[in-house]
């Protein structure tokens, strides 16, 4: 009887604490940084999902109409705009829960050259337009991670003095990882480089950096047609280095090594990397090139 009675007792503790459970706020978005500063500026304030599925790059990503729903029902929906994740334009999603990262930043950016291409098996798309990977400049992540500040404090989803203190965090951060990334590299400044995809422009203008780009599938073995126009962009280019944006199988690197390049593994982030934090694997990327000689 007594056992019973202490269970009376704290079921209505048990049934407040599911309650606030299922009524904590949802937040999602279109990538992988947008994700982490939400984690780190909302900490247990809210649910932060990453609608993505981890084998699937988050550019080219086309949700099925049960991802839209779940999308839809989100208190509120993180953007990376300058062109990043276009279904967002071909689906109806609730405005008033939609940010926009990068709106304070869009006189800053990049605009491309008109590129059709397929991946793998997908239909054909085009990388016309803007450069999208806005968060390789730590400086304009820093202002994206400002604008879900903002829209947290704003949607009143987290303390507004909580949210305060992380976003400082935040900056002081990014600001270590710009501060290394400028000694690090400066050292690469003319130094022509090749990357296998075209996503490291706002990277390479913050550094001053130059980086020609191929259109080659991430972590993979590259064809032989592949090699061949690697070796024309060498002949053409003159570059020493070539930036991986994932790890390849080791007979990758052998070949390219053969054409006299050095090989650099640089993760570009659009989805998280082997458990690592955005910073941790960013330090680790702009450590590895600071190790390239530039003679």
């Amino acid at each position: 009887m007594r056992f019973l009675k202490t269970v009376i007792a704290f079921a209505p503790l048990f049934v407040a604490t599911l309650a606030s459970a299922q009524e904590r706020p949802r937040v999602m978005m279109v990538n992988y940084p947008l994700q982490y500063f939400a984690e780190q500026l909302l900490g247990d304030a809210a649910e932060v999902v990453m609608p993505v599925p981890a084998d699937v790059d988050p550019s080219f990503w086309r949700p099925s109409i049960s991802d839209i729903s779940g999308i839809q029902s989100a208190d509120l929906i993180l953007l990376n705009g300058a062109g990043f994740a276009t279904w967002v334009d071909r689906v109806s999603l609730p405005r008033s829960k939609l940010v926009n990262t990068s709106a304070s930043i869009e006189s800053q950016f990049i605009v491309t050259e008109s590129i059709t291409h397929s991946h793998g098996e997908g239909s054909e798309h085009s990388h016309e337009g803007l450069a999208s990977y806005t968060w390789l400049d730590p400086s304009l992540a820093i202002a994206q991670a400002e604008a879900v500040a903002a829209a947290i404090t704003r949607r009143d989803l987290a303390p507004a003095e909580d949210v305060e203190s992380r976003l400082s965090a935040l900056r002081s951060e990014f600001e270590a990882l710009d501060a290394q990334a400028e000694s690090a590299l400066a050292h690469l400044t003319g130094v022509p480089m090749i990357a296998t995809h075209p996503r490291y422009q706002y990277f390479a203008r913050r550094y001053d950096l130059s980086i020609a780009a191929l259109e080659w599938e991430a972590g993979m073995m590259p064809t032989d047609a592949e090699v061949a126009d690697l070796q024309a962009l060498v002949a053409a280019s003159g570059a020493r280095v070539l930036i991986w944006e994932a790890e390849p199988p080791a007979a990758a690197f052998e070949i390219t090594a053969a054409l006299g390049l050095q090989n650099v593994v640089f993760p570009t982030l659009a989805h998280g990397v082997d458990g690592r934090s955005l910073p941790q694997v960013y330090s680790d990327a702009i450590a590895a090139m600071s190790g390239i000689e530039a003679d």
